[in-house]
């Protein structure tokens, strides 16, 4: 049995990184293994509190929320009452029996927990949802250019540059954010182990990792259960799930789809709403759904379009649909394309381009050609099911790992 500490913005699931945390804190409690739960932003989910050990929460907003801005400020540079709560919680365990995994840190713990944990001795890994490691706005993502950003992090012209999705002043304090990361909270330069959810984030991440650092490979696990594909030749709308955001293409999606003139349906809302509509007054806007309302609503799907113009991780919305058997068409610049055999499983299309989407929707309307993508797509995730039991085994290896070090 080890002493595992999880480490995550939230105690309750918002977004993609704090479902991977918390879904793995129960898995692991399940496994017979002593769990807490470090997080800032209540309430904490019950499932959790049933399941782990302990669950610490600090009782704090997430910066984006905090009514007090100077106040959030600070905190979100350096969380004094995050750290001291990181300090209690390891201050009767085991540095070598104990394992801090740190999920999320940015939106409202800040870099002090990790500092907490380092200074104390006890192995440390981080498993890499985003960029924040390395890039200030989190994304390698210019929102003024609608771009790609390749600068170098912190160097003048990134400085410089107006990318951040508000404003410049926003920018600079995630500039300041990254320095007191880097300088004092020990990441990612101090930290010597650390988990990739692809090959794709792994490329773009680890020239900014120390270079004796050890990258293990563990897939995040996807809530799928086993059925028989979708019969999507039988079916004619083009699914997106996400946030209607301009950095997730569904401007883009919606240009193809007006192309095409086919169904397009839009699973989840944002800033962009009227701009899609504007674009595709046809368009589906579902707003956000439960998980068993989304699975429900992808069986009505011909393909899902992943059409982000970030480079994002992985893309976790491809796997899920190839679990019920729904190929998916993705950005070639983007990580999810790694889910995908590009002509077997899926096809990608040519990054920002919405005329190169529209082609491969019209290719994927051919009812034979959907079906034969359909199959190899849901034979392809069953080879291998990314099942959280099977992620709760690979965590445990890489443990292992880690303590042996």
């Amino acid at each position: 049995m080890l002493n595992i500490v999880v480490v995550s913005d939230f105690a309750h699931v918002e977004g993609g990184n704090s479902a991977v945390a918390l879904s793995s804190a129960i898995g692991l409690a399940d496994a017979g293994h002593r769990v807490t739960l470090l997080s800032a932003v209540p309430p904490i989910d019950p499932a959790v509190e049933k399941s782990v050990f302990r669950v610490v929460c600090t009782g704090q907003h997430a910066i984006a929320d905090d009514p007090r801005r100077m106040g959030a400020l600070v905190q979100g540079l350096w969380n004094r009452t995050a750290r001291r709560a990181m300090e209690n919680v390891l201050g009767n365990l085991d540095p070598h029996q104990t394992v801090v995994h740190v999920h999320g840190w940015t939106k409202a713990l800040s870099s002090s927990v990790v500092r907490a944990a380092l200074s104390r001795k006890f192995k440390v890994i981080c498993t890499l949802h985003d960029y924040f490691s390395a890039c200030p706005n989190g994304s390698f993502f210019n929102y003024s250019t609608n771009t790609i950003c390749e600068l170098q992090p912190l160097s003048g012209s990134c400085i410089a540059s107006q990318c951040d999705r508000r404003h410049y002043g926003q920018k600079l304090w995630r500039v300041a954010r990254q320095v007191v990361q880097n300088h004092f909270g020990g990441l990612p330069g101090e930290i010597r182990h650390f988990i990739v959810v692809s090959p794709f984030s792994e490329r773009i991440l680890k020239p900014f990792l120390s270079p004796d650092s050890r990258i293990y490979h563990v897939q995040n696990p996807v809530q799928a259960s086993y059925q028989d594909p979708v019969a999507v030749e039988a079916n004619s709308a083009f699914v997106m799930v996400g946030r209607i955001a301009q950095e997730k293409g569904p401007q883009l999606f919606a240009e193809a789809a007006s192309q095409v003139g086919c169904d397009a349906v839009f699973i989840g809302d944002g800033d962009q709403r009227a701009d899609v509509l504007r674009r595709c007054p046809a368009a589906k806007m579902l707003g956000w759904l439960s998980r068993e309302e989304v699975t429900a609503q992808l069986k009505y799907a011909r393909a899902l379009v992943f059409p982000s113009l970030l480079y994002e991780t992985e893309g976790l919305a491809v796997s899920e649909a190839a679990a019920l058997g729904i190929p998916a068409i993705v950005s070639d610049a983007s990580a999810a394309r790694a889910s995908v055999i590009d002509g077997v499983t899926g096809s990608w299309f040519k990054a920002g381009d919405s005329r190169d989407l529209a082609r491969k929707m019209v290719a994927i309307r051919e009812p034979q050609r959907a079906w034969a993508m359909g199959r190899a797509a849901h034979d392809q995730y069953w080879k291998h099911p990314r099942t959280l039991d099977r992620h709760i085994k690979e965590l445990e290896r890489t443990y292992e790992k880690v303590l042996a070090c």
